[in-house]
């Protein structure tokens, strides 16, 4: 059996306590942790529903850190005023948490906050999955206030009043592939949460990684060829700024994760790990 618990990264007296879940691989591999860094609206769980167990399977110590505010984290009464520069402050927090040097794993937002963190930390190797590009959130929104005004009020909606704002089905426009299972969609729906609006507005308009600097490090862009929210030119790109790798994954929606043919998208992750990462130890 694989042993899954919640536990909480260490912090200082001011630092609020983080939901931590991780997974045990049956079988010790020697290779370096993974922790896994979830996106705007969600918490750890999102991991938790394929990713924990699926890489536990491979031989991988797995980890999902909930940021502050989220999942069942604590913070959740001042989210608003929570930005990028405390998001990477768990991030550290969760990587002081664990024994080795992880290797970072980013969806979304959470893959800009991976960025930010890799500016002044080490790190051995990441993933940036659909990930905010370096330079910000402006052409999306952009793109998707042009091309798609309706899925453009239902986000802005979302931004502003929270997941409850919107239906399941309007929400799940941006971010799942129109062949998930209504349960699931409802289910899923149910669990996402507002996200901060200080966080959301310095992705927008400033506070953008600089990734001269992290060129050298092993890195893999993943990205959904249907996602609604981050083009294929904002995945080339974001590869291009950090010299990384780049996989696009056809018929797969925003959140790769949680989709319905989720393993499309492990699979690459898994593949690239095991040739490029897996023989750097922490």
């Amino acid at each position: 059996m694989f042993h899954g618990w919640f536990g909480y990264a260490p912090a200082g007296s001011q630092h609020p306590r983080l939901e931590v879940i991780s997974r045990q691989p049956r079988r010790d591999r020697r290779s370096p942790p993974l922790l896994f860094v979830h996106g705007a609206y969600a918490g750890a769980w999102c991991w938790d529903e394929h990713f924990l167990d699926y890489f536990a399977a491979l031989g991988y110590e797995t980890h999902a850190v909930s940021l502050r505010g989220h999942g069942r984290s604590e913070g959740s009464e001042s989210l608003h005023f929570h930005g990028v520069t405390d998001y990477v402050e768990d991030v550290a927090n969760a990587v002081a948490g664990l024994k080795r040097t992880p290797i970072l794993i980013g969806h979304s937002m959470g893959g800009f906050v991976v960025q930010k963190y890799l500016e002044k930390h080490p790190a051995l190797a990441a993933v940036l999955m659909a990930t905010v590009p370096p330079t910000g959130l402006g052409a999306s929104v952009v793109r998707m206030m042009t091309g798609d005004p309706m899925l453009f009020t239902q986000m802005s909606l979302m931004h502003a009043l929270g997941p409850d704002a919107v239906d399941a089905r309007s929400a799940g426009r941006a971010v799942f592939s129109d062949n998930l299972d209504e349960h699931l969609l409802a289910a899923y729906s149910r669990r996402m949460q507002a996200e901060s609006q200080r966080a959301l507005m310095e992705m927008t308009f400033g506070n953008t990684p600089q990734p001269m600097g992290m060129r050298q490090l092993p890195m893999l862009v993943v990205g959904a060829e249907d996602d609604a929210l981050f083009s294929t030119a904002d995945m080339e790109a974001t590869a291009t700024a950090f010299g990384a790798e780049l996989q696009m994954v056809p018929d797969m929606a925003h959140a790769m994760m949680l989709e319905r043919d989720w393993e499309r998208a492990a699979a690459p992750i898994a593949e690239w790990l095991a040739t490029r990462a897996d023989s750097v130890h922490g």
